[in-house]
């Protein structure tokens, strides 16, 4: 997950909860790629195994050696384990670029061993694995921007190149548990002509050293649903076996309430946004947000009156329409009339994340059992259409694992529909 600029859209999507949906749906213009299905279907990502950087500030290009903060979480064996017996069957693992491309030649074999032992400890434990090449646009130099804003972008060709060696080792792995995934959330526009030129020549790349490891494509505007529906196919037919991927946290009002990381002034002191939005009132969110930004110290007054103000409207938007299960069903529904259009199998299309933000010490997000009922609702109508999906996060605000004592939350097991495994 990053922080692309799709956030702005606060809440004009809202409109469409209260549209009529559609009882007739499009006939399968073909069955013809049913076999290149994804087998598994229920995941959760992995960040930041191979994210949380140390790089060093410009103008300097390169890592400290280890390139990653050894007080970062990663899953052990053990936790591997853990997550087979509730009932998950793969991991998205998301892995930052910067270190392996800007690694001299005997540190990137290093960096290569270690990404081949996350595959093999997930495939130990019976976990299937979609490699995510995921980079990180805080940093200064190895961001999307410099590697694949477009096929001259300065540093697309190291990108290429690190894709092609990732896809060559995944090349062989057991049929059916390894993908790879070469971009997270193009931020190219989603009618973008930049970004299928950008993603043809990556999936290209990836074809020369693994001629058959699934591919997972996606539309532009940071993988959202009207970027995947925006994606022509078609031409992508020549890179076979391929699969879809789109990412989910509509709407960001609930999901992404009180995140420190957005630009958007009105997310800083968002809370107590409920879900349903008949399960609250505005009065008593409006009432929550006040008191936040009482406590902010930071913000002059007239730039918190400011943020209140379109604080408001946009709350307005969110309580006039009134979101709810409905609401999804309709975004995902989507999904599903664009692969009836293309005759793409439900099955290859995965929801490569979603998730809301949980209440911590630092900022309080979305009540817990609010945040339950959003995930489970989400995960529910992935399941009715047929989309697999991989949850964001097992650790971080958004995680069902606590970093420290690794324990799993059971208001999030039993809203993804798996089973707590015995200590």
């Amino acid at each position: 997950m990053t922080g692309w600029s799709r956030r702005r859209i606060l809440g004009a999507a809202l409109g469409a909860a209260t549209a009529p949906l559609a009882t007739t749906v499009p006939p399968f213009v073909s069955q013809a790629r049913a076999a290149g299905a994804w087998p598994l279907r229920r995941g959760v990502n992995t960040w930041p195994w191979f994210a949380l950087t140390r790089e060093f500030p410009a103008p300097r290009t390169d890592y400290d050696w280890p390139p990653f903060q050894s007080q970062r979480p990663v899953p052990t064996p053990a936790d591997l384990a853990r997550l087979r017996a509730s009932g998950l069957d793969f991991i998205r693992l998301p892995v930052d670029p910067g270190p392996f491309v800007a690694a001299e030649a005997g540190q990137r074999a290093e960096l290569m061993g270690m990404l081949d032992a996350a595959v093999d400890a997930a495939l130990s434990a019976d976990l299937g694995v979609i490699v995510n090449v995921q980079a990180n646009g805080a940093t200064h130099y190895w961001n999307p921007d410099r590697m694949y804003s477009s096929t001259t972008a300065p540093e697309f060709e190291s990108y290429r190149r690190l894709v092609s060696e990732i896809a060559g080792r995944l090349q062989g792995r057991k049929a059916g548990m390894v993908a790879l995934e070469p971009v997270n959330e193009p931020p190219q526009d989603c009618s973008s002509e930049a970004w299928p030129a950008v993603q043809a020549s990556l999936l290209t790349a990836a074809r020369m050293l693994g001629p058959s490891v699934p591919l997972l494509v996606t539309g532009g505007c940071g993988s959202m649903v009207r970027g995947l529906t925006a994606l022509d196919p078609a031409p992508l037919a020549d890179f076979e076996p391929i699969l879809f991927t789109f990412h989910f946290y509509e709407p960001y009002l609930f999901s992404h309430q009180g995140a420190p990381w957005m630009r958007e002034p009105v997310y800083r002191a968002l809370n107590n946004v409920p879900w349903p939005a008949s399960a609250g009132t505005l009065e008593r969110t409006l009432a929550s947000v006040r008191a936040r930004m009482a406590g902010d110290t930071e913000r002059s007054q007239e730039a918190k009156k400011a943020a209140y103000a379109e604080t408001e409207r946009v709350l307005k938007v969110y309580f006039d329409a009134q979101p709810d299960r409905r609401f999804i069903d309709r975004y995902l529904k989507q999904v599903s009339d664009w692969a009836q259009t293309h005759g793409i199998a439900p099955e290859r299309i995965v929801m490569g994340e979603f998730g809301a933000l949980r209440t911590d010490a630092r900022y309080t997000a979305a009540p817990s059992p609010d945040r339950a009922r959003y995930i489970a609702d989400v995960r529910q109508s992935a399941e009715a259409f047929g989309f697999p999906w991989a949850f964001w996060d097992l650790f971080d605000g958004m995680g069902m694992m606590d970093d420290t004592t690794r324990a799993l939350d059971p208001a999030m097991i039993e809203a993804l529909g798996l089973t707590m495994p015995r200590a």
